[in-house]
């Protein structure tokens, strides 16, 4: 059995406000407190910047979106430096005018920018108009060595496909990391809450089961009614789950927090050794996976 290696991972978990600038300052905060209280592995929930914006189709919300490299990135950098933690954070990329994507950076412990992921599924329902937004991403499913693991990231609607999951964990991802923006219709939540956020939470554990690695969700709170009428009402709820699919910490549906979870990596190598699903996969077999559907 390989030696243990616990790594200290920390979700952070708030309401944003309509000021971009103070967002920023909190999440800023959230890093520095999680780093101090042992955090190694930081991840913001996601587009933290701004409250979700996706809720109607307005050209002045890209005047949210930043450069990558930009000033946000500095910012998390100079704190990955100082405090020595491996940080994901979740932004608004402008990529060049009339191009835009939801990413995330992921930046190492010693501050440097080791790469991005743009968001490859973009949902478009009632109250999440991504399409208006966001360019499909183009860097593909990627995994980075940091100094504490090898990690992989996906972005909220990316978690409903196993697909996403595999190529992630096939590329070595020992954790994977969802940044998310999710919450109820509040005219719907009686009705369907429960079984909305039961499926959520149960394909996300079944990527963990699937391919034998950590799943770890970052999700905000509160309600949001950017525009009026009900708005979205975020179920927090941001959790880890280890390689058996198993819930190992959840936080609260409506309270401000970072959950820290300790994980042991050396499960990863174990969970896949005595599940052999990346064994027994029919590679061959599988071909029509590439099309959109088997007629």
């Amino acid at each position: 059995m390989p030696a243990p290696k616990t790594v200290t991972l920390g979700l952070l978990q708030h309401a944003c406000s309509a000021d971009p600038a103070a967002n920023l300052r909190t999440t800023l905060a959230a890093v520095e407190r999680a780093a101090k209280d042992g955090a190694q592995i930081i991840c913001t929930q996601e587009l933290f910047r701004s409250q979700y914006f996706c809720q109607s189709e307005d050209h002045a919300n890209f005047q949210l979106a930043e450069p990558i490299p930009g000033p946000s990135t500095a910012a998390f950098q100079k704190l990955a430096r100082k405090h020595k933690v491996v940080v994901i954070a979740s932004l608004f990329e402008k990529r060049a005018s009339g191009l835009y994507h939801n990413t995330a950076v992921i930046i190492d412990a010693d501050g440097s920018l080791l790469g991005s992921y743009r968001k490859m599924h973009i949902p478009d329902d009632p109250l999440f108009y991504e399409k208006f937004y966001f360019t499909p991403g183009d860097l593909g499913f990627r995994a980075w060595q940091t100094r504490y693991g090898k990690i992989g990231v996906l972005i909220c609607w990316d978690q409903w496909y196993p697909e996403a999951a595999r190529l992630t964990a096939m590329q070595g991802a020992e954790i994977l990391f969802y940044p998310t923006a999710i919450g109820w219709h509040p005219k719907e939540k009686a009705e369907y809450g429960t079984n909305q956020h039961g499926a959520w939470e149960t394909i996300q554990r079944a990527h963990a089961v699937a391919n034998g690695c950590f799943v770890a969700v970052a999700n905000r709170i509160g309600l949001e009614q950017p525009i009026g009428g009900d708005g979205l009402e975020f179920w927090g709820q941001s959790f880890v789950a280890g390689t058996s699919g198993q819930i190992l910490a959840k936080a609260s549906v409506d309270k401000p927090e970072n959950l820290l979870v300790s994980v042991e990596l050396a499960k990863v190598d174990v969970t896949r050794t005595h599940w052999p699903f990346l064994r027994d996969r029919r590679v061959d077999a599988y071909g029509d996976l590439t099309k959109r559907f088997s007629d």
